[in-house]
């Protein structure tokens, strides 16, 4: 509890330090003193700030509502690991957020599968709710190419912690913004690391066939040719099988001395599983942030030995790290981290819309407004955010990442840094 206390103390002292502005509400102006009626009946006046007059207006909140923001994840099925993961982080600095002029923050994590279709239904819904003035997401790619028109039509900033597909920021989207870095430099880092430090030559390339999986394959693809090496063969799959026995059997007919997977842990446990049965025994498996966790080594076991993968940049170490690493510990039972590499860009992720309501909001007449469109704004404008996972400052495509992955490796039962 002392931890979850310091964390809110320092998260607060590092928000006021940013330039995401200031912490608190601005009073409305009062109001003009009412004119002397028309002979020609007028048409009715706008009531509420100024800051609502526009089309994209105000989310409103009575005194005792809740602000909420939300988040479309993962959160039942074989990657479930990462929408609970994500939105654990998230539902800690709601908690740190406090109160904000008598208000109070909440996380509204629902359940998009990580697909599309569940992206685009968890986007309906929160654009339906009034009391939802941002969202901490999507987690996965696909889900969150399909949210992001509907949250544009009726100006729900987003945030997205672990959306790595680089065509997103390229779809002219005033909406869409996020802190994670992008499958271009994770693909691009990792067939270089593939081929420079591990010294591989020859490749095979296996996908899910998702947004994700498959941008992100053909980048490390064709990269990997650029270095020097051959790619041999590429190969889809179905997600959600059981057996890939017979995809591998075909890649080893090529002798592949890497398999290179993009996509999710379900499948890729799977296609670690069947390697030493399928002809594919001495090549390596190599696979990205999406492969990533504790529930990949539970799934592999033994088999999962020697295994790489690429994720997230390591965040910098801190006291307020620290203390945030105990407070999900005390309040999850489980290390930050262990169930994916984006803990703590979930906090930031949902900290930083936090911190840009509060810049943006305006006190009136007893209720809370919080200007849609100023809060666009105000998101595409972070500039030197100071998070866990790294300090932020988005450009004008939404982009506020720009490092470069690191690798680690299966190594006596657990992930370790890649030499």
């Amino acid at each position: 509890m002392k931890a979850m206390k310091f964390l809110a103390v320092f998260m607060v002292l590092a928000m006021l330090l940013a330039a995401c502005g200031q912490a608190t509400a601005t009073e409305a102006p009062a109001a003009a003193t009412e004119a002397p009626a028309a002979a020609t009946e007028a048409p009715a006046a706008f009531e509420g700030p100024e800051a609502c007059a526009d089309a994209l207006g105000c989310a409103v909140f009575e005194a005792g509502d809740v602000i909420k923001i939300g988040m479309g994840a993962p959160m039942t099925g074989g990657n479930a690991s990462y929408g609970i993961d994500i939105s654990q982080g998230a539902t800690i600095a709601m908690s740190d957020a406090g109160d904000f002029e008598g208000w109070t923050f909440a996380l509204d994590a629902q359940d998009d599968g990580g697909s599309a279709e569940g992206g685009a239904a968890v986007a309906n819904k929160f654009a339906a709710d009034p009391t939802i003035v941002a969202v901490a997401g999507h987690i996965f790619s696909g889900a969150t190419s399909a949210a992001m028109p509907i949250y544009e039509k009726v100006g729900i900033p987003m945030l997205s912690p672990s959306a790595t597909l680089p065509s997103l920021t390229t779809l002219g989207s005033t909406v869409f913004n996020r802190i994670a870095f992008t499958d271009l430099n994770q693909g691009n880092n990792a067939a270089d690391y593939i081929f420079n430090t591990l010294g591989v030559k020859k490749m095979a390339v296996i996908h899910d066939g998702s947004d994700y999986g498959k941008g992100l394959a053909d980048i490390v693809a064709a990269q990997f040719v650029v270095d020097g090496g051959e790619v041999v063969i590429e190969q889809a799959i179905t997600p959600g099988e059981s057996d890939y026995s017979a995809v591998l059997s075909t890649v080893a007919a090529k002798s592949p001395d890497v398999v290179y997977f993009g996509g999710y842990t379900a499948e890729g446990a799977v296609i670690v599983n069947q390697m030493k049965t399928t002809g594919l025994e001495n090549a390596l498996f190599f696979g990205c942030d999406g492969t990533y966790g504790a529930d990949f080594l539970t799934r592999t076991g033994a088999n999962g030995e020697g295994a790489y993968a690429s994720i997230a940049p390591p965040s910098p170490d801190s006291d307020v790290k620290a203390a945030f690493n105990a407070a999900y510990l005390e309040k999850f039972g489980k290390e930050a981290g262990s169930l994916s590499p984006y803990t703590w860009a979930g906090y930031d992720s949902a900290a930083a819309l936090a911190a840009a309501v509060k810049q943006v909001a305006v006190v009136a007449d007893g209720k809370l407004y919080v200007p849609r469109a100023a809060l666009v704004a105000a998101v595409r404008t972070l500039t030197n955010y100071v998070g866990l996972s790294g300090t932020f400052t988005c450009q004008e495509n939404g982009e506020c990442n720009v490092d470069k992955p690191q690798f680690v490796v299966v190594k006596d039962a657990a992930w370790a840094l890649a030499e």
